[in-house]
């Protein structure tokens, strides 16, 4: 009996140092270049795992979705395994521990502090519990095992389930489109100049839907546009009409921080689109020049359902 204690308690510190391991070392995260702390307290995904049809071609990030809740049911068969205790208290000492953990992962920029990844970890412990206390009845040693490995299986199907069905009341989603020219911009003015109107590029018919922003007759033109720290996502085409000459260009900042840059020498005769996601941005700059032509430029700001 001592024996088989001791083994599971080697497998148990051995799992331990596996998983800890890809926690904080593994997928280049000591190559990481992250200058700030990271610190997630939004709820989004946290339990929904990637849907069957994903799994014929998985990405990354469905990867770690899953190995964020798998990876944890061992934990939750093991430690009852090696000490009696009551669900609650497994639990509850579980949550600290993956707190502490991530606090640590934020606090040395080998990762971010995400509560989604908390939740995860804890629902995987708890599959696993679950797995422990109903293959405990069981008579026999492969009776145990068998019951174990078939209530992990139903339980996490389970809480899929469950995440599937709610999850999306805590994932934001895209509102509405909203047309820039339908902000005030910085000093509290709408412009009156973004009235779409028809041109050609690339002997491309462009019809713009709901603006257009140019240089209007100007060697360049700055438009600014206060965001007010929401979260948007950004859409735009631009690109430089057939008439006239074939020069300008067309640069977008946030924040101070220059997000595009493209010339006419660059973009070539073509409509070209750009598409960027703020995250609590305050201050959008666009820059026209020349004779490009920017239009139907607009965001839909991510909302939670209840928003």
């Amino acid at each position: 009996m001592l024996k088989h204690r001791k083994a599971l308690l080697f497998a148990t510190l051995l799992y331990t140092g596996l998983v800890l391991y890809c926690m904080f070392f593994a997928f280049d995260r000591a190559s990481s270049d992250a200058a700030s702390y990271t610190f997630i307290f939004e709820l989004e995904n946290f339990l929904k795992l990637p849907n069957p049809s994903d799994f014929l071609h998985p990405t990354l990030m469905d990867l770690v979705g899953i190995g964020n809740t798998a990876a944890f049911i061992p934990f939750g068969i093991l430690v009852p395994l090696l000490y009696p205790v009551r669900f609650v208290r497994f639990l509850a000492g579980f949550i600290l521990s993956i707190l502490v953990i991530e606090t640590i992962q934020a606090l040395t920029l080998l990762g971010s502090f995400d509560i989604n990844d908390v939740l995860q970890n804890s629902s995987g412990a708890a599959i696993g519990f679950g797995a422990y206390a109903l293959g405990r009845r069981a008579t026999s040693l492969w009776r145990k095992i068998a019951v174990m490995g078939l209530s992990t299986v139903i339980l996490l199907i389970g809480v899929w389930g469950i995440g599937s069905a709610i999850d999306p009341i805590f994932t934001k989603h895209q509102g509405p489109f909203v047309a820039l020219n339908d902000m005030d911009d910085n000093l509290g003015q709408t412009p009156k100049s973004t009235i779409p109107y028809h041109f050609q590029i690339g002997d491309q018919e462009i019809t713009p839907q709901f603006n257009v922003y140019s240089a209007e007759g100007e060697e360049a033109k700055t438009y600014t546009y206060k965001l007010k720290k929401k979260e948007l996502y950004f859409s735009m085409y631009y690109g430089i009409p057939d008439q006239g000459d074939f020069k300008g260009s067309v640069s977008v900042a946030v924040d101070g921080q220059q997000i595009l840059s493209d010339s006419a020498e660059i973009q070539g005769h073509a409509p070209n689109h750009f598409e960027w996601v703020f995250e609590q941005a305050d201050e959008l700059k666009i820059t026209v020049k020349g004779n490009e032509k920017v239009w139907d430029i607009g965001y839909n700001e991510m909302k939670y359902l209840w928003q």
